[in-house]
Order: C-alpha cells, then structure tokens, then sequence
C-alpha cells in the first residue's frame, strides 16, 4: 500500500507584503468530505504499516494493563463531614466518585458513576464538580465528544435525581454561593475563550450574566477561597492578572477588583482571616513573593510583604492552615515544600531523598489541621501519597500506588544531570535506567520535551514506561528554556524572540547523550505533545541526524497560518507566548521556525505524528497539513505516519483502556524502528 498523497490547492497567504504558499489550507473544511475521505487515508496507511507489529501492540498493551490496578480507590479526603473519594472497577474504563458521611465504615453513597454516564459514548469526561455548601447538591459538567465544550447537569443528592435543568457550552468551572441556590460558571467566546461568568439561581428559569471580559488576550476563571467567604473572577493573559472578589453569601452582590491590571503585573489571590495573601511578581520580584493586605484595602499600594523576596526560591503557591502557612515552590529546579510557622515566622523545607522527583500538595480543605496531605512521585518511586505533620515533622504513608506484578524501584537508577547549552545555559536533565541497562552508546533512548507556557514537566511515574525501561531503553526528560523549571527566567529565556533556545536546548541535549554513551543517533527518539510537538518538528528541521524516530502528538507545527488567523481558539491569548504575528519583527522571527513553514527536501527520521478530529487546542489540520507537505519533500525512505483519533480531542482517548492502545501504538513504532519487535 502506498502513502496517500493529498492532493493541493493553490492557495496563498499573503503577510505583511510576503506570499506564502499553502497548498493544503482545503484540509481545514472539516466538514467536506474530501477532508474526512483524506484523514481515514492516513489511518488506512497507519494501519497498513503498522500491520506487522500488531502482535507487538498487543502484548505492549497487555504489559501496560498488568500493571494497573483495576479494582482501586482513591486515599479519601474529610470536607465537611463527609470523607469524598474515587475508585474504579475491575474492566471498567472510568472512575465512580463516591463519599461516606462521618465514618470511612458508613454506608458508600455513589455521587457519579463515569461508567453508566458514559455508556454508548466513543468518548466522555466529565469537567469539574461540585457540592454545594449544605452537601445536597452536585453540579458536574461533561463533555462527550472532546472539544472541551461542556454541559452543566446538577444533581440532588438527597433524591438521586437531576434537576430538569442543564446549561450547555459552557467551560470549566463551577462555584457555588454559599445560600446553596447559586452557582456560578464560565461561557466561551467564538475562539473557546472564556469572557463570561454567569449566574444560575435554582427554581429560576434565566441565568443571569454577571461578569465579561472583551479583551482578548484574557482568559476568565471563577474560584472559590479555601475558606468560602469568596467567589473570585480571575482574569488572565500570559503576562498580566486582575482579580475580582465577591462575598459568597452576598451572591447577588457586585464584585470588587483586588487591584485593576497592569501590564506585566501579575498576581494570584488567596484569603485569611480578613486579610488577602497574595503571590506576586510586583516590585521586580521575577520569581515572585508573597505578599498581604486587608479585604477593605485591597489594592496594590496597601500591599506588605509576609517576608523578604528571594531571588533563588521560584514562589508558585500559597495554602494557608490555622497555624501554618505552606508554600510551594522550586529551588535548584527541583519543587520544594516550605511550612512556615504563624506564631514566630520560623519555616522549614521538607526534604527528599531521591535525585530527580515531583511532589505537590494533594487536597487540603481543612483549615485547622497540622497534617499537610502530599503526592510525591519520581521517576522510579510509583505515585505516594503522604501525610506530613506540619508540627512534628513526621511522615505517614497514606497510599502507593500498587503496580500489580511488583515493581522494584531499587533496581533502577535515577541520575540529574545538567547539560551545557551552546551558549553556556546549563539545562537540568532527568535520566533513568534499569541498573543492568549497559551505558556505552548502544542502549536506545527516549527524550521526552516540552519547554513552553512556564509549564514543568516534573520527574513522575509510568507504569507505561516500564515497558520501554525493561527493554533496557535509558529515558531522560530535558528541562530545557520555555518551561519553569529554573525560575521565571528560565521561562523568558525560551519565550517571544528567545524562542530558539527551546529548540536549541533540545539539540543539545540529544548531543550530550550520545556524545556520552547514553545512546547513539541511530538508537535515540523523541517525543512531545501539543507546544512539545512544535519542539518536535522544530528540532527535526535542525538536526534530523540525531534521531531514529520521533513520535510528535497534536503537534502545534503551523505557527504562522495558526497565529495569524484570529478566528481560530486560542489565537490571541497566545499573542503573549509566541509574539504577535501582526508585528512584522515578531511574524519575521516565528516565520524562521515555524516546522511547517521550515520543511525541507532532506531526509527526516522515521516519523509518528497524531491529531484529534475535535482537538480545540491543536487544529487537526495541522498536523494533517504538516504530514501532506511532508511527504512531498522528505528523501529516503523513512516512515511517516499520522493517526488522527476521529472522536477525540486534544488528550486522545478518554478511557483509562483505551489510552493505552494509544500509548502501544506509539511504544510499537519505536520499538519497530529500532529493530526490537519484541
């Protein structure tokens, strides 16, 4: 069977005086037929191709789900009154969620059952939810088709009935006022950006609009303060907040602004004891401070610090207790657990042992506890849930997560290593390996990157990966600019003109590893998802030699078309990510590494790329349109492929199964490349 070769249109861009030609711009008629009839072509092929190992993806998949446990549950967590977990059945795909009132020995009462929700779904998850005040009310939101466009349903928990009332098209998000009549939520605009905030009263028929934002750069959110006195509208670009708070037992009341934007100025709200806490970058305090002022004060200029800026600790969160304070933060590029006592301002960080690991605080809700409840993983150490006394200092294990077959993690090695960049930035790199695995160029190795939004990709746990890892792969995360994982500026070091550096960071990483023995170019992949896809295709535009394959998911790899067109979800909020196109200096720079703009007559690994038909972060054109230029350029004969999930979105399947017939797929054109159909 051949590759299917798309046909072209002629058709031009034109940019600020530039054409440029795009000959599969029709790809975006998603409902023409010719576009469907295109899609299910590349699957054909995808198929065809990967006939051969089909007996691999089954036992990949087979190996994947030994190791999870199907009948488990959830460590559950006391808010008010009632103790809240999930669990899941054996063959069931999704979770139920249940609590039991007073005692963990009470009667179970099943709050949603994932599975009888989804029932004669292709796909299904549900947004968020949540209990009203005097527990006898869930709202839940679902979407079924992954476009992130949700339906609000609310259920009387006393009855086990719905409310004849929905709200469809709605966005994450839900906060209920503290009378337990009102529930506030979030509307998407034509670009699925949220802007609204609106107001459902039970027994009432009209929602009521309370709050918009016309702005484009700016996303809307709606939060609720750990102690429930609030309800805040959150107001964000990538650069720059505002947030507005309201008594949540004055529901009908007006909000206030805490402190009205300012370009730059960014800052995130939490309330205690009639005094806002506040983590901000004001001040030039680039990694960020905490800060305080009274509710009847509110803004900028009454704000005092809670205790000197340090330029070395990266703030990222603030979770206030009776008698502590907790703050989560990075240090050394590694996340830290800092207590600070009320009563005399001492702290502490808490400590782990383990070179490269991820931990967070977990579900909190109370105020008056010292036990801080914690989720620590690493990349050898399964997902563990802890219980940190906040007083004594002393841990109690709580939950780890079993992996059914066994695994031990002593007989794998953790190593943190850091990479000189060409230009001198040392860039953190997570490594392990089964200690048996031979580290002298002929072990293969799977990079993993992402390096956009400030977003970190902490060392963390995969019973997936154990397939690759015992096959003696190495694995390594590169931490590279663009991600957070230094502080601020490691973020701004990969963003706007600075860009490059991402994809320069990676490169450079792949070059140490072999350089080093711990692969060789004919035995390395790579992979990213989403902005990690864009590093996919832009890195194989650099430095294609270095890699066997490379699996780019949902991949962002049509900058220019993308961000210049302002219809398109997400268009304008991401101005400040990547620049704003409509400035010619900006379009100049994004032009230079756009993957699809960038493509070029030479020989590219063997390559993987995925797409969701109803993907709203990711248009399924491009990584389609990416592929269809592709083909016509590429010299050699090296795989290229593309596995568009037709009921899917931006995640891939939804079931916690059917993932991992998606992850066996990606595991076996790895392996296949790599001669190791095994």
């Amino acid at each position: 069977m051949k590759p299917p070769v798309a046909p072209t249109h002629a058709f031009a861009h034109t940019y600020h005086g530039r054409s440029l030609s795009d000959p599969y711009h029709w790809l975006r008629q998603r409902q023409e037929q010719p576009v469907i009839d295109y899609l299910q072509e590349e699957n054909a092929y995808t198929d065809f191709v990967m006939q051969p190992t089909a007996a691999l993806q089954e036992q990949l998949y087979q190996e994947i789900r030994a190791r999870i446990k199907e009948e488990d549950e959830s460590v559950p967590v006391l808010d008010d009154g009632y103790y809240y977990y999930s669990r899941t059945e054996t063959g069931q795909q999704y979770k139920i969620y249940c609590r039991k009132k007073g005692s963990l020995s009470a009667d179970e009462e099943i709050l949603l059952d994932g599975n009888a929700l989804a029932a004669d779904k292709a796909y299904f998850n549900i947004g968020d939810m949540a209990v009203s005040p005097n527990n006898h009310l869930l709202a839940y939101s679902v979407d079924d088709d992954g476009s992130e466009i949700y339906t609000i349903f609310i259920k009387d928990l006393r009855t086990g009935k719905l409310l004849e009332t929905t709200i469809p098209n709605v966005y994450y998000g839900l906060v209920w006022a503290n009378d337990n009549t009102n529930l506030f939520y979030t509307k998407m605009d034509d670009t699925h950006r949220p802007y609204q905030l609106w107001r459902h009263e039970i027994g009432q028929a009209d929602d009521v609009l309370v709050f918009e934002e016309m702005d484009e750069t700016f996303f809307l959110e709606v939060e609720k303060t750990k102690d429930d006195a609030y309800v805040f509208i959150q107001l964000v670009s990538k650069i720059t907040s505002e947030v507005h708070f309201l008594d949540a037992h004055q529901p009908k009341g007006e909000f206030q602004v805490v402190q009205p934007r300012i370009r730059g100025l960014e800052y995130d709200v939490e309330h205690y004891k009639g005094q806002f806490y506040i983590i901000t970058n004001a001040d030039e305090a680039t990694n960020f401070k905490l800060v305080k002022t009274a509710v009847s004060s509110p803004s900028k200029a009454h704000w005092a610090d809670v205790f000197p800026y340090d330029s070395q600790r990266f703030l990222q969160s603030f979770e206030p207790f009776d008698d502590f304070f907790v703050i989560e933060e990075r240090v050394d590029g590694l996340e830290s657990i800092r207590i600070i006592e009320q009563a005399n301002g001492n702290s502490h960080d808490i400590k782990f042992s383990e070179a490269a690991y991820g931990v967070g605080t977990g579900e909190n809700p109370s105020l008056k506890t010292t036990k801080l409840r914690l989720v620590y993983q690493s990349l050898a150490t399964p997902k563990t849930v802890l219980e940190y006394d906040m007083k004594t200092r002393n841990f109690e294990t709580l939950k780890v997560q079993e992996v059914p077959g066994g695994h031990d993690a002593s007989a794998y090695q953790i190593e943190r290593i850091l990479v000189a960049a060409r230009d001198g930035a040392q860039v953190p790199v997570s490594i392990i390996y089964r200690k048996d695995t031979p580290i002298n160029g002929t072990a293969p190795c799977y990079l993993y990157g992402y390096g956009s939004y400030g977003v970190n990709v902490d060392p963390y746990f995969s019973v997936a990966r154990l397939s690759l890892l015992d096959r003696g792969f190495v694995f390594a995360i590169a931490h590279i600019r663009g991600s957070s994982t230094k502080g601020r500026t490691w973020y701004e070091d990969g963003k706007f003109f600075n860009k490059k550096n991402t994809f320069t960071d990676f490169v450079d990483v792949a070059e140490f590893l072999i350089k080093n023995n711990y692969s060789a170019a004919d035995q390395l992949v790579a992979n990213g998802g989403s902005a990690g896809g864009l590093l996919m295709g832009a890195v194989m535009n650099l430095a294609p030699h270095l890699f066997n394959a490379v699996v780019a998911d949902v991949p962002f790899v049509d900058v220019i078309n993308t961000m210049m067109d302002d219809s398109i979800p997400l268009t304008v909020f991401e101005y400040d990510e990547w620049g704003n196109p409509n400035q010619a200096d900006y379009f100049e720079y994004m032009l230079s590494y756009s993957p699809y703009d960038n493509l070029k007559a030479m020989d590219y690994p063997n390559i993987l790329v995925t797409a969701g038909l109803n993907d709203p972060r990711v248009q399924y054109w491009e990584p389609a349109k990416y592929v269809a230029k592709l083909r016509t350029l590429k010299t050699g004969n090296n795989h290229l492929l593309l596995k568009t999930n037709m009921g899917a979105g931006h995640g891939g399947a939804s079931g916690r199964f059917d993932r991992l017939k998606e992850v066996a797929l990606e595991y076996a054109f790895l392996l296949m490349n790599l001669g190791m159909e095994r």
